[in-house]
């Protein structure tokens, strides 16, 4: 009989343990499953996320990349075939998100009337010692402090500048048609010139826009609708947009200014924070234009790193 009730005792046991191991395993199924889900959501759903969630993710979307890898290597090494066949929605949501945008690369190719334009914001810093061999430069946040680096910099190889406010254009090609644009914010922070290449007329905006805060991106929305009201009534065949939009490439947006306007970048091109960038607020757009290179320079003592493109204008279109 004792050798009876010790086998009932050691099967009662190995029962209790059996579904202890099988709620555990049902509790981490459920975690990697509902985290999964929640990562697809994010990625495919993501326009329609309330404001105050969806400003810090369309920020930085690409970055989702790392938590679901994170769950992928969970569930391959916990043997979880519901987190693996989960997993498998963020991957898909991902790669059909940025894939495209990764093996997708600007032409390479080189032409006689090609020019580089770069655009920084320069912060408490100077500009980017790169930036005095590019044609065209577009600044923001250019202060008392900063201006004699900036005329250090820029001014030798570009005989022609225009500022308004915190925001300048530096040109080895003549300016004319200076203006200074009201965006709505108080203050000067936009504007506008004709830019005379030895080929083509170029319509050159120089924009900073509305601030973003955490929860309110009302002075960025309200901006960003008018410099895109005043983009899409400008006839020029060749149109250039230089700034710090406060708009990641990954944000929804943007898309009122890239309906109908080229974004001239290579890969993802992050250049906020400059220590170790994570989104991209600061933009190079094209109207009329083939873009043959695009990059990100190295950091400064500036929070935004400067981007710059190689551009070639293309022949008029007519745009009736």
């Amino acid at each position: 009989m004792r050798h009876s009730a010790d086998f009932i005792n050691l099967s009662s046991t190995a029962g209790t343990v059996a579904r202890m191991l099988n709620q555990t395993d049902l509790a981490r199924d459920l975690t990697l499953a509902s985290s999964a889900l929640t990562l697809s959501a994010l990625l495919i759903a993501r326009r329609w996320l309330p404001e105050i969630i969806a400003q810090p993710v369309q920020s930085f979307l690409p970055w989702l990349l790392a938590p679901t890898l994170l769950l992928a290597a969970v569930a391959l090494a916990t043997g979880s075939r519901v987190g693996l066949a989960t997993v498998v929605l963020p991957i898909a949501a991902w790669a059909v998100l940025f894939v495209p945008q990764l093996v997708a690369a600007p032409d390479g190719v080189h032409s006689v009337d090609e020019f580089r334009v770069a655009t920084q914001n320069l912060g408490t810093g100077g500009p980017a010692p790169e930036l005095a061999d590019v044609a065209v430069v577009a600044v923001q946040e250019l202060t008392d402090r900063n201006r004699r680096a900036v005329t250090t910099t820029l001014d030798p190889d570009h005989p022609y500048a225009a500022t308004v406010g915190t925001v300048g254009l530096w040109s080895r090609y003549p300016l004319t048609d200076i203006q200074r644009l009201d965006l709505g914010q108080g203050w000067a922070r936009a504007l506008r010139a004709r830019m005379h290449t030895p080929t083509a007329t170029v319509t050159v905006y120089t924009v900073h826009l509305g601030s973003v805060r955490f929860g309110d991106t009302d002075s960025r929305n309200r901006t960003l609708r008018t410099l895109s009201d005043l983009v899409h009534q400008d006839p020029a065949d060749r149109l250039l947009v230089l700034g710090d939009l406060n708009t990641a490439s990954t944000d929804p947006h943007l898309a009122t200014l890239t309906d109908t306007l080229q974004d001239a970048r290579s890969g993802f091109g992050f250049t906020w924070p400059s220590p170790f960038p994570l989104t991209r607020p600061d933009h190079i757009l094209t109207r009329g234009f083939t873009t043959h290179a695009a990059t990100v320079l190295p950091p400064t003592a500036g929070d935004h790193r400067a981007t710059t493109a190689t551009l070639t204008p293309q022949p008029p279109q007519d745009r009736r």
